[in-house]
């Protein structure tokens, strides 16, 4: 793969930039433990069909599939097949969040794509814009975007506009909020702000590592923590200022926002902590002219798997 910029050519090898630490399953039948195997098989004559013998096709209708061969696929004029192609430099602050899809890092392949691969890094840096580019992915063009992470360029796919759903039916009808309640959550909002994410963990999937090691081992499992049940919140504005209060004191604050720094690691240790043991009932300091209790809201589901 080579990155084109202009008449600039970059060989470079693609590589992931993320990895996946998902615990995987397998299926087995319950009453013999045999492995779940899945199988193609043709509908028509129900036979098990191996994959050189399986073609691809576009149906336009039920009965009618209209063929399409790697040959076919390989002789279509797509002049991205073998190359990441720059066609457009854009202000990064304008590429939605939405459209970036999965990551990878574009490394220089050999000696002589060392200098115009650090050439169009320091140009991406000094002009603080990031690049567009179309590139061939999986027997389809792509639209990718190119920005610098530690010196290496990191490879963007992208969804093209056309892919992105409108939200506007999901946007609920106006309703009245005051200057208040609007500081209130800001407030909310440096209270628990942090300088990084380095410190946050997958909790679930270490709790699925005991679990397992621990049947392994022939021991028995830990029992799950107990949900408290969700208290109503009475007032947005008591809950607001509630929130600010143990956000802080999670932080090793006063409640005037003295005190010092505290990780990450301490904040989801103190979510974790306030999960698992029964919420109690406070009286929350009422903002001027406004007076409102309202019940601690503790309840946190966890993440489905």
């Amino acid at each position: 793969m080579t990155i084109a910029f202009g008449l600039v050519t970059i060989p470079c090898r693609v590589l992931s930039a993320t990895e996946n630490h998902s615990i995987a399953f397998r299926q087995f039948h319950e009453a013999d433990g045999g492995r779940i195997r899945y199988q193609k098989v043709c509908e028509l004559d129900g036979q098990v069909v191996h994959q050189g013998e399986i073609g691809r096709g576009y149906e336009i209708s039920r009965d009618t599939i209209i063929e399409v061969t790697d040959a076919e696929l390989d002789a279509m004029p797509l002049p991205t097949a073998k190359a990441i192609e720059i066609v457009a430099f854009v202000p990064a602050e304008t590429i939605d969040p939405v459209r970036i899809g999965d990551s990878y890092y574009l490394a220089a392949d050999g000696a002589v794509a060392a200098k115009p691969y650090v050439l169009l890094r320091q140009a991406l840096e000094r002009s603080s814009k990031v690049a567009v580019a179309k590139y061939a992915w999986h027997n389809r063009e792509r639209l990718g975007l190119l920005r610098i992470k530690e010196d290496a360029i990191v490879l963007h796919s992208l969804k093209w506009p056309d892919e992105i759903r409108s939200p506007e039916s999901l946007i609920p009808k106006p309703v009245p909020v005051d200057d208040e309640e609007i500081q209130a959550a800001i407030d909310l909002m440096e209270a628990m702000a942090v300088e990084d994410l380095s410190g946050f963990r997958d909790h679930y999937r270490e709790a699925l590592e005991d679990l397992i090691r621990a049947k392994a081992e022939g021991a028995k499992p830990e029992g799950a923590l107990t949900e408290p049940a969700a208290a109503p919140v009475v007032d947005l504005m008591s809950a607001l200022i509630e929130s600010v209060e143990s956000a802080r004191q999670a932080r090793g604050e006063s409640q005037d926002g003295a005190g010092g720094d505290a990780s990450v690691h301490d904040m989801a240790g103190h979510v974790e902590r306030k999960a698992a043991k029964a919420p109690a009932k406070k009286t929350a300091k009422p903002p001027a002219k406004k007076k409102a209790t309202a019940k601690k809201t503790t309840s946190r589901k966890p993440r489905s798997a």
